[in-house]
């Protein structure tokens, strides 16, 4: 990621494109690269540019937003390093938000949230260790996803290459822990539990925060 978080805003209605656009432009540290009107046009433009953030709708026209994140996905663009997505919309809960996380979502964000909060999860987003940090993202994976999935084969199968510690990381990020608190909570460094995530997250096959916390409430026994 570099000093500058670059961002490419998705929707279909321009007055939130602009609204985003402008909110961002005005923060420090914050740049928006490109916009986009449909799902399409998003997966060109991430393509393009590679931005450290995309900010995209889930409910567009033509191609929506779920679409763009599973090709994205297919393409291998997102992810630690990559580009982590904020999947923007306008309730708290959402029919398409689980098969979001499981393509790979870095995290939500209501429409609706201040400025602040969008600051926020779009830093979070960048830096990679607290995507789970915009209180949307906690209230969705603790009364909607994880009430509807239950542990399968495979989902177990992603966690036999990792470690004891490994292990307990994950159930920590499950738990919607920073990496800070999880260093403070294990009495280690911040760069070693850097290191243990970036490895959770290699060994499982999980392209951010949220899907990995999404695999370790749904593995939990």
């Amino acid at each position: 990621m570099s000093e500058q978080i670059t961002v490419v805003v998705v929707d279909d209605e321009e007055i939130i494109r602009v609204g985003l656009t402008t909110i961002l432009e005005g923060r420090p540290g914050l740049t928006v690269v490109g916009t986009a009107a449909h799902g399409e046009d998003a997966v060109d433009v991430c393509a393009r540019l590679r931005p450290d953030v995309l900010l995209l709708d889930i409910r567009m026209p033509r191609r929506d937003g779920l679409w763009a994140l599973t090709e994205l996905g297919r393409r291998g663009l997102l992810g630690p390093g990559r580009t982590q997505v904020l999947m923007l919309t306008t309730f708290d809960i959402d029919e398409y938000v689980d098969d979001a996380l499981a393509a790979g979502a870095a995290g939500f964000l209501l429409k609706n949230s201040s400025y602040e909060e969008l600051t926020a999860a779009v830093r979070a987003s960048a830096a990679g260790h607290s995507a789970l940090s915009p209180a949307v993202t906690r209230r969705i994976i603790d009364g909607h996803l994880t009430a509807r999935h239950r542990p399968d084969a495979r989902d177990l199968a992603r966690l036999t290459n990792l470690t004891a510690r490994e292990r307990l990381v994950l159930n920590l990020v499950g738990d919607g822990l920073s990496n800070a608190e999880i260093a403070e909570r294990l009495v280690v460094s911040l760069h070693t539990v850097k290191t243990h995530v970036s490895r959770v997250l290699a060994k499982t096959g999980c392209q951010s925060r949220a899907q990995a916390a999404v695999l370790a409430r749904n593995t939990r026994s």
